[in-house]
């Protein structure tokens, strides 16, 4: 595994784990997960936890609280080392403001049973700005309740202007990093790197897209991707020139589609990726994905293909979703 260069109390690992399906139905498996040390969710981070992996991401809204259990119960049953491990979750930004704030704060941490070692808004709210959400982060790091206060889906003005709000650093933004999905590079990661932050990559894969298992004639059926146009049959077409030049680099490896993507999203020293895993095989070859070096003419062959891809957008986006979704 390899490590961040942070200047946060513990080590954070290049990759992570994502933890939506613990206790969520939206994957079509997670709400199935429960506790307990035979669980597969027990199982999952205990193996990430012998894999070196230190940062686990969940939040509030995932099963509205039960992913935080299932967390929280499968770190007990693992004896997670709290001196090593970066627990991260998120509060849903309705009325965030301060009390507000600190009340679900406590409540994630009660859930987790542990120190939040990284406490993030999960989306910025269009009405209440941070100078009325930061001061309830203030209270809750005072109180030992949270350590690092991190953002999620900020623009690189509103990140800057929540480490104005909050008088210290935000040490992180956790936005949408794959390959195809890159805006973040124009302004967010240059300032991680200049500033000692960090960018937290979630949808690394691009939920599943770049692990070159879906096609036009073979696309997934649950619910979140039925509502993402990255998985129209035009634009897994569109797809197959960088789905084609991710299998040519991924053989020269002796790796998978998956690997080498993510493999390409945390090359930079400032990102790190939070995949999630339904088993414990998927969460190793994640894992596995942190000792690959990409040389120079395998980064810079992703990206063209990568600059190459342009999926369906707009309203042929919405008229293809609307075609094709079916009310459970």
């Amino acid at each position: 595994m390899r490590y961040l260069e942070l200047p946060t109390a513990k080590r954070w690992s290049a990759i992570g784990l994502g933890t939506w399906q613990f206790g969520s139905a939206e994957w079509g498996y997670g709400g199935d997960y429960a506790s307990g040390p035979d669980s597969e969710a027990a199982r999952i981070v205990a193996r990430a936890l012998e894999l070196g992996i230190t940062l686990f991401d969940t939040a509030e809204v995932y099963g509205f609280g039960r992913s935080e259990r299932i967390l929280g119960d499968a770190l007990d049953d693992a004896d997670a080392d709290p001196e090593t491990t970066v627990v991260a979750s998120k509060i849903l930004p309705v009325l965030p403001i301060g009390p507000v704030v600190e009340q679900r704060g406590v409540a994630s941490s009660g859930r987790i049973r542990r120190t939040l070692d990284l406490y993030q808004v999960h989306q910025p709210n269009p009405v209440v700005g941070d100078r009325r959400t930061m001061p309830g982060m203030r209270t809750l790091q005072a109180a030992g309740v949270v350590d690092e206060v991190g953002v999620s889906n900020y623009s690189l003005d509103r990140w800057q202007e929540a480490e104005s709000a909050l008088g210290s650093r935000v040490i992180s933004n956790q936005v949408q990093y794959s390959l195809v999905a890159r805006e973040p590079e124009a302004e967010l990661l240059p300032y991680a790197a200049e500033a000692g932050r960090a960018v937290i990559a979630y949808s690394p894969l691009a939920q599943g897209l770049l692990s070159g298992k879906f096609d036009a004639e073979h696309r997934p059926a649950n619910r979140v991707r039925s509502l993402n146009p990255l998985f129209l049959p035009e634009s897994l077409r569109r797809a197959r020139p960088l789905i084609d030049t991710l299998r040519g680099i991924a053989d020269a490896h002796d790796a998978t589609p998956s690997q080498i993507a993510l493999a390409w999203t945390i090359h930079r020293p400032e990102v790190c990726a939070i995949p999630g895993a339904s088993s414990v095989a998927q969460l190793e070859s994640n894992c596995a994905a942190a000792e690959i070096v990409l040389g120079g003419d395998e980064w810079a062959a992703l990206n063209e293909a990568s600059d190459r891809f342009t999926p369906v957008s707009g309203l042929s986006a919405a008229v293809g979703i609307a075609r094709g979704f079916s009310p459970l």
